[in-house]
């Protein structure tokens, strides 16, 4: 079955699962509602639904959307993992994932995190049993808010893929950092063989935590542009004052000043700046008045900002002219 527009998506995703025998008129009934949901949300272009055949046991259904920032918004949000929740009953086993379009940060405010095992044939009953213990236990943390594991595509990828989402980056890092999750790691010593990474935005390190070992996602775009603008300014103004004797052309010395202005971002003012100083404003605790917050963060936005301003007066007006 097929519903939406015929036009060409700019980001296609094609989910595979296998349905337990005897239950797929049920499961048919339980697609049509995600097929509805899904095109509710902004840029679904259509989704396709292909019934199991001879040589292909699994029912697969093809999402289309006109970016990769919508179609991130539907595999992540709440709705979708509502309704996973509900027709997780139908599904026998982990089934696979295959994205065609490239990737992007998605508009979603939960945290998602993708985790890649490599496992021997001989070992996937364990692995899944394994999962299965890790998945209980996720569950557990607050802020949980659903798993999905897929198995290996033959010929495109040859790891089991594990995603699983929390609600914020506290609730991820309180997992990511218990007792418990080292615990089953143990156990799991044979899986360790995998990769882990948060899905975050395009200032990648700029906004990352390194607390126990772990990189926290970034925070919202408004807050991570108001937290850069804070940094920013500082160091654009420093480099200049330091360049001006050097009198460079304007196009030579934007040139250079550029350069040193994203190195000085990147090696020191965010991760020793910023990141501290507004750190309790962008990644604020679970149970934090947001109202309080972010009084209380813009702030301290304003005085850092009105610092330098006074600072850079004097400098430039007081005590030394520009040349």
């Amino acid at each position: 079955m097929t519903t939406g527009q015929q036009a060409e998506a700019a980001a296609t995703v094609i989910i595979g699962h296998r349905i337990r025998p005897g239950m797929d008129g049920e499961y048919e009934r339980w697609q049509e509602d995600v097929n509805a949901a899904a095109g509710r949300y902004p840029g679904h272009l259509g989704v396709e639904v292909t019934p199991p055949t001879e040589l292909q046991p699994d029912w697969v259904v093809v999402y289309r959307f006109d970016t990769i920032d919508h179609l991130q918004a539907w595999m992540n949000g709440a709705t979708r993992q509502h309704l996973l929740d509900i027709g997780r009953k139908f599904f026998d086993g982990p089934g696979t994932q295959q994205v065609i379009s490239g990737g992007s940060r998605p508009t979603d405010q939960l945290v998602t995190v993708v985790v890649t095992h490599r496992v021997h044939p001989d070992h996937v009953d364990e692995f899944m049993q394994w999962q299965r213990r890790m998945s209980e236990e996720e569950g557990r943390f607050p802020g949980f808010r659903g798993t999905e594991v897929f198995r290996p595509i033959e010929g495109l990828q040859d790891e089991w893929t594990t995603l699983y989402r929390y609600d914020n980056a506290e609730h991820l890092e309180a997992w990511l950092t218990s007792e418990k999750r080292r615990q089953l790691l143990a156990d799991g010593e044979r899986f360790h063989d995998f990769k882990l990474h948060t899905i975050d935005n395009s200032f990648g390190s700029w906004f990352a935590f390194e607390e126990n070992g772990r990189e926290a996602p970034p925070p919202s775009e408004t807050k991570t542009a108001i937290a850069v603008w804070v940094g920013l300014y500082p160091t654009v103004v420093l480099l200049a004052l330091a360049l001006s004797p050097l009198k460079l052309p304007i196009w030579i010395g934007l040139l250079v000043g550029n350069l040193l202005s994203s190195l000085a971002m990147t090696f020191f003012t965010m991760p020793y700046y910023v990141n501290r100083l507004l750190k309790r404003w962008l990644w604020p605790a679970p149970d934090a008045p947001p109202l309080r917050t972010n009084l209380v963060g813009l702030g301290i936005v304003a005085a850092a900002l009105g610092f330098w301003v006074v600072v850079f007066y004097l400098v430039t007006r007081q005590f030394w002219t520009l040349p």
